[in-house]
C-alpha cells in the first residue's frame, strides 16, 4: 500500500494536484494505508474501486476504506478534493467502498462547507486548531452516514463481483511476490480463465491487467521517490530477472526505468 510517508496525518488535496508529475499517479491501481474521500466538483470519467468500473460526474463522493485498490480518469476539466484521513484516524467511517451520487443541492453544500472548515483549520495557528480540524472531521463522518443511509442499501454485488474485489485484495496484499494470474487464481479457487472472465466483466480489464498495473505504478513510484537502484526495485517487486523487469517497464510505459526517472 502506499504509505504517504512521512505524511499520515489528516489533509485535504485538489484532485488535480494528486496527478502532477503524471496521470499514472492516479490512473493506476494501488491502495492507500489510510481512509481516503474522492469528492469530484467538476468533470466526469471512470473509476475503479476494488476492480468494479463505473463511472462518476460532478456531486459523487468515493470512499475507499485502506487498503483497496483503486484508480480513476482525471482529465483537465476534472475538479474535486481529496480528503486524506490519516493512518490513525479515530473518526467512525465506513467499513466498505461507498460510491455516493449526490443530487441534493443542500447536501453537496454541506460537504462543501466542511471541507472548507477542515482546510481552514489545518491552515490556520490559531490555539487548538488541530483539534477543531478534527472536529469538523467528524461531521465529515456524520454527513456520510446520513447519506449511505439515504442512498439506502447497494444490491449485492454478484458472483463475478465479488470474486473481483477478492482477486484486488489479494494482489494489493502479494503483488510483491512474483505470482502471476495462475497462482492468484489458484488461491481463490478459480480458474485464470474464469478470473479473467470475471475482470473484464466487472472493469473491462483482464486479471493480467490489473496485475501489471499495480506493478508498473509501484515500479514508477519508487523510481521518481526514492534512488534505489532499478536491479533493487526489480527484486523487490518479485521480478526474475532486471533485464525482464526493463522488458516489462518499456512495453507498458514506453521508455525505459532509466529514462524514466531521469524525466523531471
Amino acid at each position: 500500500m502506499e504509505d504517504h510517508s512521512p505524511q499520515s496525518q489528516l489533509r485535504i488535496v485538489a484532485i488535480p494536484r494528486l496527478a502532477a508529475g503524471g496521470r499514472w499517479r492516479v490512473e493506476a491501481m494501488r491502495a492507500y494505508s489510510e481512509p481516503c474521500l474522492l469528492w469530484f466538483t467538476k468533470g466526469q470519467g471512470r473509476v475503479t474501486v476494488a476492480g468494479v468500473t463505473r463511472g462518476y460526474t460532478a456531486h459523487n463522493a468515493i470512499f475507499i476504506p485502506p487498503g483497496v485498490m483503486h484508480g480513476f480518469e482525471v482529465g483537465p476539466q476534472v475538479f474535486g478534493s481529496a480528503v486524506f484521513f490519516g493512518r490513525d484516524c479515530t473518526v467512525a467511517l465506513p467499513a466498505t467502498p461507498q460510491h455516493l451520487r449526490i443530487r441534493e443541492t443542500f447536501a453537496a453544500q454541506e460537504l462543501n462547507v466542511t471541507l472548507d472548515a477542515i482546510g481552514r483549520e489545518l491552515a490556520s495557528d490559531s490555539p487548538a486548531h488541530d483539534r477543531a480540524a478534527q472536529a469538523h472531521l467528524g461531521l465529515l463522518g456524520v454527513w456520510l452516514e446520513r447519506q449511505i443511509a439515504k442512498a439506502g442499501p447497494e444490491a449485492r454485488p454478484d458472483a463475478a463481483r465479488r470474486l473481483v474485489a477478492r482477486y484486488t485484495t489479494l494482489l494489493e496484499r502479494e503483488f510483491r511476490s512474483g505470482q502471476g494470474v495462475a497462482e492468484f487464481a489458484e488461491q481463490l479457487g478459480v480458474t485464470p480463465t474464469h478470473l479473467t472472465r470475471c475482470c473484464k466483466q466487472a472493469c473491462g480489464r483482464p486479471a493480467s491487467a490489473l496485475l501489471h498495473d499495480r506493478l508498473i505504478f509501484e515500479a514508477r513510484r519508487l523510481l521518481k521517490e526514492t534512488d534505489l537502484p532499478v536491479g533493487i526495485i526489480a527484486e523487490s517487486l518479485g521480478f526474475t530477472s532486471p533485464a525482464y523487469f526493463t522488458r516489462a517497464f518499456q512495453h507498458q510505459v514506453g521508455k525505459s526505468p532509466t529514462a524514466f526517472r531521469r524525466e523531471a
